[in-house]
């Protein structure tokens, strides 16, 4: 979830970036992009001494732009965003695969967007067979012109009023349309219940997160103050949204703000954690930490959010780590200590496997994996 623009979704991707965090990647880096992982869960590459809720930490991908992988409701399948030559994709598309289930085997992602414009955000739906995501191909075939952040001299991210919301099945065909506007809608994720979408869009003049059926119907703008609200997901009891935003204070601020999204742009250098009932009443701030703090998700007990945050950098922008915090802002642990980037936490619907970006174990080039592990609560006092 652009994100969402975030996603832009391929935030992850767009943030490294503009902390200049990778070189650019040669032919001979790409060239590797397809070979099996050989490492084991004890490879210090893929694992931190300090990462104690991580085991049996598996690489998935090898090569290229590869984020926002969400478990199917079955657990056995992940979706994610992908932009890798070597796969054909040169601009974010959307693409899955089954989880392998031993070592030998090989995770081989398969196209399902069209493979034309931009794509963000994807998830599955409850029946496994059907994926939501995020695209602009209907407006224009071409990959949209990003922002050159060196050339304007401010990190922001583009809200493609393209993007339209569509489901399709594993086949890759679309199945139907779920938004019909000019306006920015992305970041859609599905409640564990399958009953409603949680998305963001700029249809009311902010950037604002609406819920509505499956099927497109019933929309309800669900927050209402200034500033970019996105990267929404449900608690595991689908009553609770938690999600990424923006506030700006000053009158300084809030000009910007306001002249930014004018032009379909959100600067997203400071963001807090906020959770609210699925309605939008009893709206909170969980995080008062500083810096970026965004893809947050829930713990499978509904009690505790981890999230990416760069508050801890001291103001050099990275590395962005992921961090876990009681739901009512208490206890803040971290909880991965990638030295670049890890980011676009997701637990499996079983609660038994943890998925996640990282730049670790990329060889020093500039690409972006996602990885699995299996969760694990270490012992009261240990």
């Amino acid at each position: 979830m652009l994100q969402r623009p975030i996603s832009l979704h391929t935030v992850l991707i767009i943030l490294i970036a503009v902390y200049c965090l990778k070189p650019s990647a040669n032919q001979a880096d790409m060239a590797a992009c397809n070979k099996p992982n050989t490492k084991t869960a004890t490879d210090t590459l893929l694992k931190y001494p300090n990462e104690k809720y991580f085991t049996n930490i598996r690489q998935l991908t090898f090569g290229g732009d590869n984020a926002e992988a969400y478990f199917s409701f079955d657990s056995k399948k992940l979706v994610m965003q992908i932009t890798n030559p070597q796969l054909g994709a040169e601009c974010d598309q959307i693409y899955y695969g089954a989880i392998p289930q031993k070592p030998t085997d090989k995770f081989t992602p398969k196209l399902l967007s069209t493979g034309k414009g931009r794509t963000t955000c994807s998830y599955f739906l409850p029946d496994n067979k059907t994926i939501l995501y995020a695209s602009t191909h209907k407006s224009n075939e071409a990959c949209p012109q990003t922002i050159d952040w060196r050339k304007t001299g401010k990190y922001v991210w583009s809200l493609y009023p393209e993007y339209e919301i569509y489901t399709a099945n594993l086949k890759g065909n679309i199945l139907q349309q779920l938004t019909h506007n000019a306006y920015y809608d992305a970041e859609a994720t599905v409640s564990p219940d399958g009953k409603k979408i949680v998305f963001t869009s700029t249809r009311d003049g902010d950037i604002d997160l609406y819920v509505m059926n499956t099927d497109g119907s019933g929309v309800q703008r669900i927050t209402h103050e200034l500033g970019y609200d996105g990267g929404a997901f449900f608690s595991p009891d689908s009553k609770q949204i938690v999600f990424r935003a923006s506030r700006p204070q000053t009158p300084e601020q809030i000009t910007e703000y306001k002249e930014l999204l004018a032009q379909n742009l959100v600067a997203p250098g400071s963001m807090e954690i906020f959770v609210c009932n699925a309605d939008g009443s009893n709206l909170r701030q969980i995080t008062k930490l500083g810096g970026a703090n965004w893809a947050p998700f829930f713990h499978p007990s509904g009690k505790k959010i981890v999230f990416t945050s760069n508050h801890h950098t001291q103001g050099r922008g990275f590395p962005f780590n992921l961090f876990m915090i009681d739901l009512n802002g208490n206890n803040l642990e971290q909880i991965s200590f990638d030295k670049a980037f890890d980011s676009f936490p997701m637990f499996s619907p079983d609660g038994k496997t943890f998925s996640f970006s990282s730049n670790r174990n990329n060889g020093g080039t500039r690409d972006t994996n996602v990885f699995v592990a299996e969760w694990v609560e270490p012992k009261s006092g240990k």
